[in-house]
């Protein structure tokens, strides 16, 4: 076996978990490829000197988190529009869009392949990749984030997540406890966010999309619980409440039925859906990706990115024929 080979055999088994740890470090499907390939370049340049004092997946580990601090440095965090001000109470007036603002991401579950692969690993949990988790995250700093998902998320003893960020076992817990009470803050209470059994939430989601792709707003409104969130970056413009979300839905995006059509997919560990617009030819166009959060009494958030270059990291095409 080449020393190319060893190495692939040794590392390429954790590359979905890797690819998890910097999506919820950067908030950004995108830059958490771009930093997973960083972080295999650097232990590959470094391999020779790996002396096997840790485990090859704690390495790894060591590395990405690095790499990701020094990212964060220099492009800052990735909210949605609720973590930038106040929603709008007026569903009727015209959104205001943030195109210079690096919004957070949706991460597709197929990008988490093969992170199953070691039995011994600590695997990603769909509470850890969930869209609320780690938009929650983007309100602490680097280190924070650091150290709440290396204690927290991957359960790293206090001691080795010190020696990891160059500090006191003090200081981690210290850090720890402080960050937990601000992502405590940020995140909806666990009780509140309660899924109903599979067959309800399947027949919920079925509801939801027939719902949209009819433009059907009193059929939207019946799903939606009182306090339900709409997000829809880029725009800042952001609502909240049955009365107000339904009326967004009724005087914008429901202008017709069968302007819209569904497919269903996957991402941050939850059902979600990719929105095809129908242009004046009859072709559909790639739109939006929007995950809605079900829950026991309802529809509580639903967050529609905007942003039709999302298609291709689900493997969807862009424009879609009459059917």
């Amino acid at each position: 076996m080449t020393v190319s080979e060893d190495f692939t055999t040794l590392t390429g088994r954790f590359r979905g978990e890797l690819l998890a740890h910097c999506y919820r470090m950067l908030g950004s499907a995108e830059d958490a490829e771009d930093l997973v390939q960083e972080t295999y370049l650097r232990a590959w340049r470094s391999y020779d000197r790996f002396e096997g004092r840790s485990s090859v997946r704690t390495w790894l580990y060591r590395i990405a988190t690095n790499v990701c601090l020094t990212a964060i440095e220099r492009r800052g965090r990735r909210p949605l529009p609720s973590g930038l001000g106040a929603p709008s109470d007026d569903p009727q007036a015209p959104v205001v869009a943030g195109p210079e603002v690096p919004w957070l991401q949706p991460l597709p579950d197929a990008m988490l392949a093969g992170e199953h692969a070691d039995p011994a690993a600590v695997t990603v949990s769909r509470a850890s990749i969930r869209l609320a988790f780690v938009a929650a995250l983007q309100h602490l700093s680097a280190r924070q984030r650091a150290v709440l998902i290396l204690r927290d998320v991957l359960e790293w003893p206090a001691a080795q997540v010190a020696d990891l960020l160059g500090t006191t076992t003090t200081a981690v817990n210290s850090g720890l406890r402080r960050a937990r009470a601000q992502l405590a803050r940020a995140l909806p209470a666990e009780d509140e966010l309660a899924e109903p059994a599979e067959p309800d939430r399947r027949a919920l989601l079925e509801r939801f999309a027939a719902a949209v792709e009819n433009a059907d707003a009193t059929a939207l409104a019946q799903l939606l619980r009182d306090d339900v969130a709409l997000e829809m970056p880029p725009l800042l413009t952001w609502f909240t409440g049955r009365a107000a979300v339904a009326r967004y839905f009724a005087s914008q995006p429901f202008v017709a039925p069968g302007r819209l059509r569904l497919v269903q997919v996957a991402a941050n560990g939850q059902p979600a859906f990719a929105s095809y617009v129908r242009e004046p030819d009859g072709t559909y166009h790639a739109h939006a990706v929007t995950l809605p959060t079900i829950t026991s009494t309802g529809i509580a958030r639903i967050v529609t990115f905007r942003n039709p270059d999302l298609f291709r990291s689900f493997g969807l095409p862009q424009v879609c024929s009459p059917s």
